[in-house]
């Protein structure tokens, strides 16, 4: 003690004034490169070492996560398994290549559509519409080259080459709706003649299908082209106007292939059914698909939510609310708001219209971005039709998180947020969009306190060379 005594006597100002910055300036490295971690991988380093190496040194054991409440206790681990970390899947509502995206383009100058989504598109059609037996049929060949073509003209100049081998080639009649015709009207022109084509090959399929295992895979590929074939002829209608005949398409196609429900046929069905007003029938959809066992998406939450809040959003005032509480009804409104912008928490941004729409990828991440846009995209006019329903979101919405600690890391309704979701966006949409990035991540602990240890050993270090006979007497005592 004596020693110590003595050698803190001997110390200068100008020894505590170089302590403090050399601190200072090694903390500052510190933050530094953890806020570079963090922006690179998500993470910590230094808590990333610590849970790795040093927890299980001193015997630590991590605790698995809570289950979420939107899987029963049974089936919970199972069903945390099979959820895919970044699953892409084709939107339902995608645009025409040709009537559509590519008259964006003329007019913009903009490419609306990146290269990795149509490249999963280029993969989508060569699995619907090709299988082994095309060697038996020069036509299907022809096309089955077509599909792996990159360049636009290439694959329409194949499609030709394949109708004059075969006036009746469905696929490539599908390839010149989806990319040559340049109106929705030309589109639907080459997509009835698809089908006339379609349900001929469809049936001599049929006859064929028990003879081997190779016509039964001609059966399943003839049965894609089918349902995309009539799926496309119902968006047309409903794109020209013609909203009942596209209902009724889009229904007959359900009764008739009830086993492709993975093709979210119904996504469809229910924007149609808004657009007619038809509310009963949209509540029939939803309470056949909004299941606890079938895959959500942002069209079935947001939609349940709008048919809640349309029962109480005319009268809706959050000032009265406030003064005599929630009733029943705008309680479910509010919790079925609150559901919904759990499960995608980017589109009330878009439908309250505080961020600019782009034209929907052909393929989206469920939860993410990219369903964000396709949703609000073409469900915002139905929105806007209610009255006081966007005003009844704008006044709840944000309050999801404040019920939610942890919104990235836990799960409350659903499974927690894929990790990927706002790498897998980035790919999907174009580049001149900006990727809402929502809920933003949380700085781990370590960043905080080594900016703050930076800072306060800054302080220090300007006290002390300002008042150096001060802070010798205050580091003494």
């Amino acid at each position: 003690l004596l020693a110590a005594a003595v050698f803190l006597s001997t110390l200068t100002p100008k020894f505590y004034f170089a302590l403090t910055v050399t601190s200072s300036f090694i903390s500052g490295l510190i933050f530094v490169f953890e806020w570079w971690h963090f922006r690179k991988y998500g993470t910590s380093f230094i808590e990333q070492v610590s849970v790795s190496h040093l927890r299980p040194l001193i015997g630590g054991v991590e605790h698995s996560p809570a289950v979420p409440a939107a899987f029963p206790a049974a089936e919970s681990e199972a069903s945390r398994q099979s959820v895919p970390e970044c699953k892409v899947w084709r939107n339902p509502l995608n645009l025409f290549r040709g009537a559509e995206y590519s008259r964006y383009m003329w007019v913009t100058g903009k490419e609306p559509l990146t290269y990795y989504d149509m490249n999963l598109s280029a993969q989508d059609h060569q699995n619907f519409f090709t299988c082994d037996t095309d060697a038996l049929r020069p036509s299907d060949t022809v096309m089955q080259k077509a599909w792996r073509e990159r360049n636009p003209q290439a694959r329409i100049k194949a499609a030709y080459q394949a109708l004059e081998l075969n006036n009746d080639c469905a696929t490539a009649y599908v390839l010149l709706a989806e990319e040559e015709a340049t109106t929705i009207v030309d589109a639907e022109k080459y997509f009835k003649q698809a089908l006339k084509a379609g349900e001929m090959i469809y049936r001599k399929s049929q006859n064929c299908q028990s003879q081997s295992p190779q016509h039964e895979a001609q059966l399943r590929r003839d049965t894609n082209v089918l349902v995309y074939v009539k799926r496309r002829l119902a968006m047309c209608a409903r794109k020209l106007g013609r909203i009942r005949e596209s209902v009724k398409m889009m229904r007959d196609l359900m009764k008739e292939f009830p086993l492709l429900s993975m093709l979210n046929i119904h996504e469809n069905l229910l924007e149609a059914l808004l657009e007619l007003q038809a509310y009963a029938d949209v509540q029939a959809v939803l309470a056949k698909y909004d299941d606890i066992s079938l895959p959500k998406s942002a069209a079935i939450c947001y939609t349940a939510a709008l048919l809640k809040a349309r029962a109480v959003s005319e009268r809706f005032s959050p000032e009265t609310a406030s003064k005599r509480g929630l009733s029943t009804a705008e309680i479910n409104a509010v919790e079925a708001i609150h559901r919904a912008v759990e499960f995608n928490p980017h589109v009330p941004k878009y439908l309250l219209e505080m961020k600019s729409l782009v034209l929907p990828p052909e393929h989206i991440l469920k939860r993410g971005d990219s369903e964000a846009v396709a949703y609000a995209f073409f469900h915002l006019q139905h929105w806007k039709r209610i009255e006081g329903a966007l005003n009844l979101l704008h006044c709840t919405w944000e309050g999801t998180f404040r019920m939610i600690p942890y919104p990235l890391e836990k799960g409350h309704l659903f499974y927690p947020y894929p990790s990927c979701t706002e790498t897998a966006d980035r790919e999907l949409l174009p580049t001149f969009h900006e990727v809402s990035v929502y809920p933003q991540k949380e700085l781990p602990f370590f960043i905080h306190f080594t900016a703050g240890l930076c800072s306060f050993s800054a302080m220090l270090a300007l006290l002390t060379h300002q008042f150096p006979e001060l802070m010798v007497i205050f580091a003494k005592a």
